[in-house]
């Protein structure tokens, strides 16, 4: 028994995956749910619901996204498009002890892409959803098995959608994969993706000077109606694993992403007035592309010595992306008011010339992980990187930024009593910083690499044989990026995330689980800007408190009934960079039901959910002194049927 709950406590990413390989499988998606599948509060989606502290774009107060931490299944993924729904089945955010039995953990953290593998039966899956705004869209899965080891999988989605702001968006989606194990030994997933479709273009709002806007009008589109995003989107790639023996295994991946578009464009209110006065500005985008072409070779090999497991990683990774941006017209549109539509001919588009950028990186590494049952488990791991970018206009000499830092990566996990571990780990990267945003001078801009570190540290304790509770302490450090006094967005000193994480999850009884989790964070920004009070001394964006709340309730009354509900707290929101101005706290409730039932001898769902039940008024920060609106109260279903 013992050995048993620590291989579940120490489970990393592997060990997590088997035992999940049929969440949001085709065929099985009127099963999904994620709290009953999140094994903690740090960030799971599984299909269309998204629980937890963190997600991709946000974990301990950065965004691993951003910071090119993502990986399918495991393999080094350099994302400039998502992985759609129609080929990932779950998403998982691992850091601190989840991170653990990833042979290179990142600062940032890590978003892992549960693959969608196709099975062996013959299974379809098909999802109709619709809300009160009009917003509908229809899911195909589809699962064929060809010949013995050979299956096939397709997937197809439309969606129309509206949004608070009164914008419409319409596009979809189709995929292809293939699996085919001719053996145990032997796995390969070809797959491909594609979508497309347009984006009506909401407006962002920057108050003149410090302060908040005044009270943002709803289902209002602010146009122009000419604004409109069109653009192509595109994910292929090759999962294998091969295991020529005992203790030997290969596992690669390489992936082609991108997306093109043929028209972009920011719709900007500034100088917003307490009285809702501003003035409207609209910078067009010539077509613009960014593909990236990324993978990882790895290979493991096991060694048992007596109830001890060693596992020696070798990998390497590489990518190559190439991005053209830039060369924007600025239409300006004169005096308005937030709270009228906006009536303009569409201008005649006048482009400057592209800036590009090119990055080529490659990325050798070796790991050891040592586990011993009843004892603990270390994980060492430190990689070489050879980085270079270039960026600037063809007619000029490129901007060079060359890199080629030692990082290294240590883990520690130790069992204090059969049901405690105590852990505690550092790590080092080379991290992509993002582009600028849309209201920055040096608009979609790529930035250069930046250093980053992260100490942390914790407890993991089974409460009970179902119930989880992680507590840690973290440090992270990145150079601070934001707007200059000349609009600029550029390092600006260096940013410290400290904080506190607290985790409970886990079926309490048969009919109710809960995923709870909170977040208390000290950011501070140092660095010369500070001292001269150009810069406030914390982040844009910094949110010191956070606390998520999923309950979820089968009651007896009714089998196949469900009833849940999520809570989300978060305090104030820096929203400048003077740090002056802050977004006030909020609270939003989302109630939902669910309801499993057989219908015409399948197995089907229907799900009902009100997000933000008590219709919320608040503002989204869109980056420093800009904001949107949240959403008000919506009510919306979908129902699934698994053939």
């Amino acid at each position: 028994m013992r050995l048993v709950l620590l291989a579940g406590l120490l489970a990393g990413p592997a060990l997590a995956q088997a035992v999940d390989n049929s969440t949001a499988a085709t065929g099985a998606r009127a099963a999904e749910n994620a709290v009953r599948g999140a094994s903690d509060a740090f960030g799971t989606s599984i299909g269309r619901e998204t629980i937890g502290l963190y997600n991709a774009g946000n974990v301990r107060g950065f965004s691993p996204t951003a910071a090119g931490n993502v990986r399918i299944d495991g393999l080094y993924f350099d994302q400039v498009w998502g992985l759609n729904p129609r080929l990932r089945r779950a998403t998982t955010i691992r850091v601190g002890l989840s991170a653990l039995g990833s042979p290179f953990p990142a600062p940032t953290g890590i978003v892992d892409y549960a693959f969608r593998k196709p099975g062996d039966d013959a299974a379809l899956s098909v999802l109709g959803a619709l809300n009160q705004w009009g917003n509908a869209a229809l899911e195909l899965d589809a699962n064929l098995p060809v010949a013995k080891g050979l299956s096939m999988a397709a997937g197809a989605a439309q969606f129309d959608d509206r949004f608070y702001n009164a914008t419409r968006a319409s596009f979809w989606q189709v995929s292809l994969a293939a699996r085919y194990a001719p053996s145990d030994a032997v796995e390969i997933l070809p797959f491909l993706a594609r979508s497309e479709g347009f984006d009506q273009t909401g407006p962002i709002f920057l108050p003149a000077g410090e302060g908040l806007p005044p009270r943002l009008p709803r289902r209002l589109f602010k146009g122009p109606e000419w604004a409109r995003y069109r653009g192509v989107a595109f994910n292929a790639g090759v999962l294998g694993t091969w295991r020529p023996g005992p203790g030997w295994e290969v596992r690669a991946g390489l992936f082609r992403s991108l997306f093109d578009d043929a028209r972009g464009f920011a719709n900007l209110i500034t100088d917003v007035a307490a009285d809702g006065r501003g003035n409207q500005l609209v910078i067009a985008d010539p077509p613009v592309k960014f593909a990236s072409t990324s993978g990882e070779l790895r290979l493991t090999r096991t060694i048992i010595d007596g109830p001890r497991t060693h596992r020696i990683h070798a990998s390497l990774r590489a990518r190559a992306g190439d991005r053209r941006f830039d060369g924007s017209d600025f239409i300006d549109l004169g005096a308005t008011s937030i709270f009228a539509p906006t009536r303009a001919p569409p201008p005649r588009l006048e482009f400057s010339e592209q800036q590009k950028d090119r990055v080529r990186q490659i990325i050798a590494g070796i790991a050891w992980e040592a586990r011993w049952p009843g004892v603990g488990e270390l994980s060492l791991g430190v990689q070489t990187t050879d980085y270079a970018k270039r960026i600037g206009l063809p007619s000029l000499a490129p901007v060079v930024t060359d890199a080629s830092p030692l990082l290294y990566n240590a883990t520690l996990a130790v069992e204090l009593t059969p049901r405690l571990i105590a852990y505690a780990g550092t790590v080092t990267g080379l991290e992509e910083s993002g582009i600028a945003p849309g209201n920055a001078a040096n608009r979609n801009e790529a930035l250069p690499a930046i250093r980053t570190r992260q100490h942390d540290a914790g407890l993991r304790w089974a409460i009970s044989g179902d119930v989880r509770l992680v507590a840690g302490l973290f440090d992270v450090r990145k150079p601070y990026f934001n707007l200059d006094a000349g609009n600029h967005f550029d390092a600006l000193g260096e940013v410290i995330n400290r904080g506190i994480e607290l985790s409970v999850s886990g079926a309490v009884t048969s009919r109710f689980s809960m995923v709870a989790g909170s977040v208390l964070l000290w950011p501070r920004v140092t660095g010369a800007g500070v001292a001269l009070g150009r810069v406030g001394d914390q982040p844009v964006g910094a949110i010191s408190r956070r606390i998520e709340l999923n309950l979820d309730w089968r009651p007896p009354l009714l089998d196949g009934l469900g009833v849940d509900l999520a809570i989300s707290h978060r305090s104030p929101e820096v929203a400048t960079v003077s740090a002056q101005t802050r977004i006030p706290a909020r609270t939003l409730v989302d109630l939902g039901a669910r309801y499993s039932f057989r219908l015409a001898g399948q197995s089907a769902l229907l799900r009902l959910q009100v997000e933000n039940l008590t219709d919320l008024q608040g503002f989204e920060l869109q980056g420093a002194g800009a904001y949107d609106l949240i959403p008000g109260r919506r009510v919306g279903g979908y129902l699934t049927i698994d053939f």
